[in-house]
């Protein structure tokens, strides 16, 4: 059997453009002994920033975790840079957030199972018991915290205590029908993934599909983005469309879009566990 390959970091800087950066960050990565996998980069010509993710393998002689704070440190003090360092052996815990919709659901715990994302699903919490059976099915710690008006700010308390003993280190919003509070967002201190289902940032809020549907639209599409205190107004990881016509009615909308849905959420949440994204103010450099 072929070994496997050796352990690799990737970093993902930020900071003002200047000449030489590239040439820094490689004859740095290069004078420790370090193999350069991948480098990509881009220039905000408008902002003067300068974007880059780099994968390389270590030298043998440094701890990995060690060369990721020196790694840091360099870009801090020398470049000026901004820099989040992550090994490709880590496996951040995730969370599910459900509400009844099943399709994103079932969707993400296969491609877990099945080893497609650099992660460990770790618990699903639902404000309905339509996917407990599914949940123990798939071997999840499911928690059922139903959400009313009145009891909104103990369940978003309990959900934080969940996460914080879970150890969580992303959430997912596969098709959760609650908006979360600004207090739950301060606190919760890891990033949220949502899937909404349109095309943002057209059609936002409810029943998107039956909007479309009235306008006559000839595409209808699903956006994945990075939840913010302002409803679905957070930076946009992933989009996908699908072309519709007069002869298909709101039926027809709603279920090309479960399938773009599902897609859309895991092309995002992939990209996310592989370190793939810089977010700068409400837009996204995504490094494919």
């Amino acid at each position: 059997m072929p070994s496997a390959p050796p352990a690799s970091l990737t970093a993902l800087l930020a900071g003002p453009d200047r000449p030489g950066l590239v040439a820094h960050t490689a004859n740095w990565i290069f004078e420790r002994g370090g193999n350069i996998l991948h480098a990509d980069q881009h220039r905000d010509g408008d902002a003067n920033v300068f974007f880059q993710r780099v994968e390389w393998v270590p030298a043998a002689k440094h701890d990995p975790a060690a060369e990721a704070a020196a790694f840091q440190d360099y870009a801090a003090q020398k470049l000026g840079m901004t820099a989040r360092v992550m090994a490709s052996t880590a496996r951040p815990r995730v969370a599910i957030f459900a509400s009844k919709a099943g399709h994103c659901f079932h969707d993400l715990i296969l491609r877990f199972r099945s080893g497609e994302m650099r992660g460990e699903l770790a618990c699903v919490i639902a404000n309905h018991d339509d996917l407990a059976l599914s949940a123990e099915h798939y071997g999840l710690r499911f928690f059922l915290i139903p959400v009313s008006p009145k009891n909104k700010a103990a369940v978003e308390k309990r959900q934080l205590k969940i996460l914080r003993e879970q150890g969580i280190g992303l959430v997912v919003l596969a098709r959760y029908m609650q908006i979360l509070s600004p207090e739950f967002l301060a606190q919760c201190g890891v990033p949220i993934i949502n899937i909404h289902h349109s095309f943002l940032p057209a059609f936002a809020g409810a029943k998107p599909y039956h909007q479309a549907h009235a306008r006559g639209v000839k595409i209808i599409g699903a956006t994945a983005h990075y939840v913010t205190p302002i409803l679905d107004d957070g930076p946009i990881i992933a989009q996908d469309v699908s072309h519709v016509s007069h002869r298909h009615d709101v039926d027809d909308l709603q279920r090309f879009g479960r399938d773009l849905e599902k897609v859309v959420l895991a092309q995002a949440v992939r990209w996310h566990l592989e370190n793939r994204i810089i977010v700068n103010g409400n837009k996204t450099m995504v490094f494919d």
